[in-house]
């Protein structure tokens, strides 16, 4: 993988790779100052798609799943990260109570505002239609900004993919004799941990918060960052960790508005659908294997 990972780069590769990396770096911080900064920081996410197109290609290294292959990978790695998440949470509810705290005030006050400039009006009052209209059209347009900036946040595991390449390619150069031996697993441990860390300060580059908050929030994060990192090695499928970072997202913010335990209730949909996908993996592996012994 390592070898396929780090294998010649273009120019333009090698730009884009620096671009939604360090130039993403900057535009972070700059985004807690400017209105602008923030827009290019979209700009940027949506066109990560394209770069991680030919770096997903690197990743699986040619491997070819079957569609039921993927869902069950899918659903796999998405049931992992509730799991891992859910942990993770409730380490940072005791050891970082000031961030928990304030996360939990920053959700309520978040949806309060949401839901005030939303609310209908007494029953007693007769709301015109057009009125009710653009009530729903408002909510709409509230609630799908910020399920549209979780899309694009499952494009960071584009710039999570990037940063390891990067920090590869590095290794390659300072530490030949170490990479031409074989002995890479230390050094793909490291850009591991390295974007994790990453992961962990770029959330909390555009706040100004107390310093309690901000080491609760840069754990909190890097933990889930690594819990993501373990999941793109482990698939070695860039889209399927996309697709869980944007899925994990997109319902926490159901879960804001809507219904509060939704992630849970998801997971256990999923869960025995993805033990009925194993075992139909399972027979056939089973009936492969009778074919051959015949």
């Amino acid at each position: 993988m390592t070898t396929n990972l780090t294998a010649s780069l273009s120019k333009k590769l090698l730009f884009g790779l620096l671009t939604i990396t360090i130039g993403v770096e900057v535009i972070l911080y700059l985004s807690g100052y400017s209105q602008l900064a923030g827009t290019i920081y979209d700009a940027i996410m949506v066109s990560s798609f394209f770069i991680g197109l030919k770096l997903h290609r690197r990743l699986s290294n040619g491997i070819k799943k079957t569609k039921l292959q993927h869902i069950q990978q899918f659903i796999g790695a998405f049931l992992l990260f509730i799991l891992g998440s859910t942990v993770i949470n409730i380490y940072s509810s005791y050891a970082f109570q000031d961030f928990s705290n304030d996360y939990e005030q920053y959700v309520e006050d978040y949806t309060e505002v949401v839901s005030a400039e939303n609310e209908i009006a007494e029953p007693s009052e007769s709301i015109e239609p057009v009125e009710k209209m653009w009530e729903v059209i408002n909510e709409i347009d509230r609630v799908g900004y910020d399920i549209f900036t979780d899309i694009l946040a499952g494009l960071e595991e584009v710039w999570r993919l990037a940063y390891i390449i990067l920090i590869l390619l590095v290794f390659k150069k300072v530490f030949p004799k170490r990479w031409e031996s074989g002995r890479r697993d230390g050094f793909v441990l490291i850009a591991l941990f390295v974007t994790s860390v990453l992961f962990g300060i770029d959330h909390t580059l555009s706040s100004i918060q107390s310093w309690q908050y901000e080491i609760g929030a840069m754990v909190t994060f890097a933990n889930m960052g690594l819990l993501f990192g373990f999941i793109l090695l482990w698939t070695r499928n860039l889209w399927v960790t996309v697709l869980v970072h944007s899925v994990y997202d997109i319902l926490a913010t159901l879960s804001w508005y809507y219904v509060e335990f939704i992630l849970e209730i998801t997971a256990l949909i999923l869960l025995p659908i993805y033990l009925i996908l194993m075992a139909i993996g399972n027979q056939k592996v089973k009936r492969s294997k009778g074919l051959v012994k015949l």
